[in-house]
């Protein structure tokens, strides 16, 4: 059966958004926006869901409550922007089309990459079979219907990054009859300064987590993991949090990508083997001064919003500029009622201040809960604005020549 072709209207610059997540919404509706009502651009963006996925707040999923519905074609009403649901199957960077579903294809003049990572299962024999992952909604909510029929044994989180820390501290407090052991190689909160790292550990402790840091899974069984050395951890439900893995599909396509397959950009966030394509987010390595980017909220957004003024620059025809970004923070929900929030430089190493306790909650979730109102003014803005990160916070500035 032969795919059906959707090439858009003649003489139309087409831009092809893949990936609705935090960078690729920035991108798709900053760049909207921009070029609404302007003839001769057009923005499509492709994504699996119609719902938002919130991925700061997948650990509240895991453990059954319940987040607001965010819609994406909701969202994106009134831009000018087109949705299309789909599963982006492959991309031919010499052909400059995608394919959705394996049934359409999609012509386009420009690429945002934005499919970004997941948990990588598959370093770890038996991890893909037996464990769960917070990679989606759907990932989410099985572990949420494990856990509720657990009634009590023991919840093993693999990786003791933020994200098993904040999912270890959610399970604990929300089924306080369960064992969770948070294994990693690193200690909890090692990148933070003394004081915050001190906090984390203390916050665990009063939780009832038991940690073991300096060990390493090496096999994931239907009812225990397997560290180094042989020792066995008893487990009737494993989460899998250590290290993630972005999609084959930008190395098949043909487009220059790093030893973790994620697409090689230059300084505009354009792909180096294939400009016409820019990549945002997780799915990009991003070099900066201090190193390549790691994959946050806090640095795709912006990723997303470079992205689509390089566009709108290049359809003006100018030259887009440079990207650069600093961290600000690293914000660490500690259960329901507790947080730290890490203030640090911009190459991510910890400065010396610090919040705790209920002060470091209500600025988490200020900040949690930023990104899909961001949206909201970026749809809202007149053609010459833009929201553009400062200081960890998006603020709208006038558009530069």
């Amino acid at each position: 059966m032969s795919a059906q072709r959707e090439t858009g209207r003649a003489g139309t610059h087409r831009v092809v958004v893949l990936g609705a997540g935090y960078a690729g919404m920035a991108a798709a509706v900053q760049l909207a926006a921009r070029v609404k009502g302007r003839r001769g651009a057009e923005v499509t963006v492709v994504n699996a869901q119609e719902r938002f996925t919130e991925r700061m707040r997948l650990h509240m999923t895991a453990t059954g409550q319940r987040l607001a519905d965010l819609s994406i074609p909701e969202l994106l009403e009134g831009t000018g922007a087109r949705f299309v649901r789909g599963w982006v199957t492959a991309v031919d960077a010499d052909a400059r089309t995608v394919r959705i579903d394996d049934d359409r294809v999609l012509h386009y003049d420009t690429l945002v990459y934005g499919l970004g990572g997941v948990a990588d299962t598959s370093a770890v024999p038996g991890a893909e079979q037996h464990a769960y992952t917070l990679s989606g909604v759907q990932d989410a909510e099985l572990l949420a219907d494990r856990l509720a029929r657990l009634e009590g044994g023991t919840v093993v989180v693999v990786g003791s990054g933020l994200t098993g820390i904040e999912s270890a501290a959610e399970i604990a407090g929300r089924h306080p009859e369960s064992t969770v052991v948070l294994l990693g190689r690193a200690d909890p909160g090692a990148a933070m300064n003394a004081k915050a790292r001190a906090y984390v550990h203390a916050a665990l402790d009063r939780l009832g987590v038991q940690v073991r840091s300096g060990v390493e899974v090496v096999k994931v069984l239907p009812g225990a993991v397997e560290l180094a050395g042989g020792e066995s951890v008893t487990a009737d439900a494993v989460l899998w949090t250590s290290g993630t893995r972005v999609s084959p599909l930008a190395a098949a396509a043909g487009l220059a990508v790093d030893e973790r397959g994620r697409i090689v950009t230059d300084a505009a966030l354009r792909s180096v083997s294939h400009p016409e394509v820019y990549a945002i987010g997780d799915a990009a390595a991003i070099r900066q001064g201090y190193g390549v980017m790691h994959g946050t909220c806090q640095g795709g957004m912006p990723t997303g919003v470079h992205a689509a003024l390089s566009i709108d620059r290049v359809l003006r025809g100018r030259q887009p500029k440079p990207f650069r970004f600093g961290y600000y923070h690293t914000p660490v929900s500690l259960g329901r009622g507790d947080a730290v929030v890490q203030f640090t430089r911009p190459d991510d190493s910890p400065r010396r201040i610090c919040l705790t306790g209920r002060m470091a909650v209500r600025y988490k979730e200020t900040v949690t809960a930023s990104p899909w109102p961001t949206y909201g003014r970026m749809k809202k803005m007149p053609a010459s604005g833009a929201i553009w990160p400062r200081g960890g916070r998006f603020t709208r500035v006038r558009r530069t020549k």
